[in-house]
């Protein structure tokens, strides 16, 4: 026994000696072996080193600064720089001296299209092929909201690259669960490439009371309107930046959550408009197809789409009907001038340091097309589904309410849809509808004065959102990084349309494309596009609310598929689905290639997963859960 005592010490010994000789070893070569990336020499004294202090990265000589802005809810017949009637004269003026794309277009819905955008990458393809909110969100890779690390951000590879980045306003793709104080931080803004951010993280807010952050901690708003607010943020992130290193490129990403509902607008904005919407939506969709033939931006013998059958002609409503509605789009209207207004203030500021020659600015009119989400009557602070009224009374308490129409007690204020159809004109259908143009088709303009030759010139090249990363990064002279933060990065799938800038006649380098919004879906290739409305038999919310059984589940072997060829049929009148069905279904295998690609499957109608959690969780009693499901019903449906 003493000798196996005597043994253990010995062998306890040795081990600290061993462990001791190999620290004295790892440290020795340590210095003999220095990181991979130290250029200088490490010696046993200071006299036989020598120091290496790398160059601090720079962006390319005479790189631009970069500002993306990109508004919700805005269809391709709203803003006067694209024809429209609501007066939009700092889009105007950077049109007027810059390029018109008259083929570029989103996802049909907000978080897709930012997820899009900000990675280069399809929404699917990072995770966002629905929303980051929970209720929104599934188990799935293509549907669970939470963009992974190397699906890297546009900010990511500028900020690498020699510039400061900003954010300001609507962000919308940080997941639920990490939207608070306590983090994690990493999908917030500036854990993915952002120097500074300041606005709300969800999809929309009250605009006078938001949910407002600060770069990683929620902040009190100061009551001002919100689009107010960022953009003074934003100038004043610029000018503390150039005091600081004069001439650094800066990135700027401008989001405001306008005109996305609540349609908030001081009075002095929207009564500017009193009296001009009184002809109505059937006039006003006339009147734009005029102005956009004038304008270039659509072909000369273009035909609107048949009015909807879900809106009644302006024409026999009733003076009631008539008073309120037009109400409505005169508070849209102010809403979407002020907005012009506020970024009117950004592009002056860089015209008056003089900056802005060298500022390349896109503009994204629009990340889906014009809201359905306003019903039938238009709301202003009811919630429908809560309450479950009638269409009169829903009408009745609107003329009852009529001033709060665009103020801060119209928390819901959003507009009927004749006015969204009114302005997507010259298309039809409206936002979520993925299977059409008028979901998913916005104006785009781009201004760089020191890259663009022409001025006012109009591109008809196709195009997407998952575009803008790849051009910028072409422009700038900006490789795709094959690593960020020591993660490999996945492929880029947008393609660059740098060569459009000065060549009117460019190819599009974008041949394929798919759309996915809430069973509503498209697939896109060199002209021709199949789509498919999603109109599910039953309203699964609806049928699980307040009941036991579980909803039914979306049919989507019953969707019928449509096809067009835009090259000829640019708004999607004539559907040859059986004239060429071939082609039909060359299109509708290609759109199966795409889902399996981009982590779609399986396909999700947002019914579905409101009706699985809300019978999961009993949310049905929860009236936040009540007012996301106003934001995303179809039109006129009620509980």
């Amino acid at each position: 026994m003493k000798n196996f005592k005597n043994n253990l010490k010995f062998k306890s010994h040795q081990k600290g000696l061993l462990i001791t000789a190999l620290l004295v070893a790892q440290f020795g070569f340590a210095q003999n072996k220095p990181e991979a990336n130290f250029k200088g020499v490490i010696g046993k004294t200071l006299a036989e080193s020598k120091e290496y202090w790398p160059e601090p990265v720079k962006a390319p000589a005479g790189a631009p600064n970069i500002v993306w802005v990109l508004l919700d809810d805005v269809g391709f017949g709203a803003s006067s720089a694209f024809g429209g009637l609501i007066q939009t004269p700092t889009f105007d003026a950077l049109a007027n001296n810059g390029l018109r794309y008259t083929n570029f277009h989103t996802t049909a819905i907000c978080a897709p299209t930012r997820a899009a955008l900000l990675t280069g990458r399809n929404s699917g393809r990072v995770h966002v092929s629905g929303f980051s909110h929970t209720i929104l969100s599934a188990g799935f890779p293509g549907w669970d909201g939470k963009i992974p690390a190397d699906k890297g951000t546009i900010a990511e590879i500028l900020r690498d690259n020699g510039y400061n980045t900003f954010a300001v306003g609507k962000y919308g793709v940080t997941p639920d669960e990490d939207a608070t104080d306590a983090g994690p931080f990493d999908r917030w803004p500036t854990g993915k490439g952002f120097d500074h951010f300041f606005g709300f993280l969800g999809s929309q807010t009250d605009q006078y009371n938001p949910d407002l952050v600060e770069d990683q901690a929620h902040v009190k708003p100061d009551g001002r309107h919100l689009t107010d607010q960022i953009t003074d943020k934003a100038i004043s992130y610029i000018t503390k930046q150039q005091k600081a290193v004069p001439g650094k490129p800066f990135f700027l990403y401008y989001a405001p959550g306008a005109v996305h509902a609540p349609h908030q607008v001081a009075p002095e904005w929207s009564d500017q408009y009193k009296g001009k919407f009184g002809e109505g939506w059937d006039v006003y969709r006339e009147k734009v197809l005029a102005n956009q033939k004038k304008l270039g931006v659509i072909p000369a013998n273009a035909i609107l789409p048949e009015r909807n059958p879900l809106i009644t002609e302006w024409k026999k409503l009733s003076p009631d009907q008539k008073k309120v509605y037009a109400r409505f789009m005169e508070v849209y209207a102010g809403y979407l001038t002020y907005t012009d207004h506020e970024i009117g203030r950004v592009v002056n500021y860089l015209k008056e340091t003089n900056q802005l020659d060298n500022t390349l600015i896109f503009l994204a009119i629009g990340d889906n097309g014009a809201s359905k989400e306003g019903t039938l009557q238009g709301t202003i602070s009811q919630n429908l589904f809560a309450q479950g009224t009638s269409d009169e009374k829903n009408l009745q308490d609107n003329l009852n309410n009529i001033g709060e129409i665009g103020t801060a007690k119209g928390l819901n204020t959003n507009y009927p849809l004749g006015w969204a159809q009114a302005t997507n004109a010259p298309f039809k259908n409206w936002k979520q509808d993925a299977h059409s143009e008028g979901g998913t088709r916005n104006p785009l303009i781009i201004h760089y004065p020191k890259g663009i030759k022409e001025k006012g010139g109009i591109r008809n090249q196709y195009n997407h959102v998952t575009d803008l990363l790849p051009t910028t990064l072409d422009i700038v002279g900006i490789k795709a990084p094959e690593y960020i933060r020591e993660i490999k990065q996945d492929i880029i799938q947008g393609s660059s349309f740098y060569a459009s800038l000065n060549d009117a006649k460019a190819e599009s380098l974008h041949k394929v494309q798919y759309y996915y919004i809430f069973g509503n879906r498209a697939i896109y290739k060199d002209g021709w596009k199949a789509g498919a409305a999603h109109l599910p038999d039953s309203f699964a919310v609806k049928n699980s609310l307040g009941k036991n059984e579980k909803p039914a589940v979306s049919n989507f072997d019953a969707d019928v598929w449509e096809l067009y060829n835009l090259n000829e049929d640019f708004n999607e009148r004539n559907n040859l689905a059986k004239k060429y069905p071939e082609k039909l279904e060359e299109l509708k295998k290609l759109f199966d290639d795409q889902a399996k690609e981009n982590n779609l499957y399986p396909l999700i109608d947002w019914q579905d997963v409101y009706g699985r959690k809300i019978h999961n969780t009993g949310a049905n009693k929860d009236k936040s859960v009540q007012d996301l499901i106003q934001q995303v019903t179809k039109p006129g449906e009620t509980k």
